[in-house]
């Protein structure tokens, strides 16, 4: 199994002459667009094949892990889009969702909604979603994939949680942990009184998730991208915060620039 970072949460995934993508970003601008909002964008590159994959598996559906026409760009014509099943809500509740679900709709994209812990077989990929911890409270999980007897797991932008341990015993351990790092406080208007914590993994919470994964390999991702004053506020110097808070681990940090791949 092979993985080649696209940039932010992005990833390709291959094996056995098959692929498929997960969190794909290809037009991080249209976060915003519409907004009157700007922010410094995350580099991202584009996919080896267009067409190509299997499926797309999307965390959650914010438009920066959800990017409909990159998926439709992605996908061959039988493939389908994974996603976690809606909990329901009003539109002030699911406002972060809003963007990527009608962007999704209007692409006519095939879709599948997936339940925590469901294990699907695609290809050669078996997939497996399992629980996370949105900050927003939207649905979220981290996907498992394993294909040629190699595991990974990607966490998506998910928060520190207690489902690491029943994550490794039933599906780990991992050769490749794809992690998070860059930790941001958020504060938008239909999630106030803001809190003053983490909205995903930082650089400690990291290092210790990939721990209690029984992580063989960790690759960061998710770090060095949008930062919003007043809204998403990221710490700097993500990565090297990220490095010095896993020395000392028995797994092993590779760090790939967006491009870069990667045999398992």
């Amino acid at each position: 199994m092979r993985i080649r970072r696209l940039g932010w949460a992005g990833f390709e995934v291959a094996a056995q002459g098959e692929s498929l993508v997960i969190d794909l970003l290809q037009t991080p601008e249209g976060l915003f667009s519409g907004t009157g909002l700007s922010a410094p964008l995350p580099e991202v590159v584009p996919l080896i094949a267009k067409n190509a994959a299997l499926a797309g598996l999307c965390t959650h559906l914010h438009r920066d892990h959800t990017d409909a026409e990159a998926l439709r760009q992605a996908l061959t014509p039988e493939g389908i889009v994974l996603h976690p099943a809606s909990i329901g809500g009003d539109d002030q509740e699911n406002f972060g969702l809003l963007k990527a679900e009608k962007e999704l709709a209007e692409s006519g994209l095939r879709r599948r909604e997936v339940s925590n812990w469901e294990v699907l077989d695609i290809g050669p990929f078996r997939i497996a979603a399992i629980p996370a911890v949105d900050t927003l409270g939207d649905p979220q999980v981290s996907w498992v994939v394993e294909a040629d007897n190699q595991r990974l797991i990607h966490l998506g932008d998910t928060m520190f949680h207690g489902y690491w341990w029943r994550a490794a015993h039933r599906h780990g351990p991992f050769d490749a942990v794809l992690t998070p790092i860059n930790g941001p406080t958020v504060s938008f208007p239909h999630a106030q009184p803001a809190s003053p914590f983490p909205a995903t993994l930082d650089a400690e919470h990291a290092a210790v998730a990939a721990r209690l994964l029984r992580a063989k390999m960790v690759v960061p991702m998710h770090y060095e991208g949008f930062h919003l004053d007043g809204f998403y506020h990221t710490v700097r110097d993500e990565l090297a915060r990220f490095l010095e808070a896993s020395q000392g681990e028995e797994y092993r940090v590779e760090v790939l620039t967006p491009g870069q791949s990667l045999q398992l």
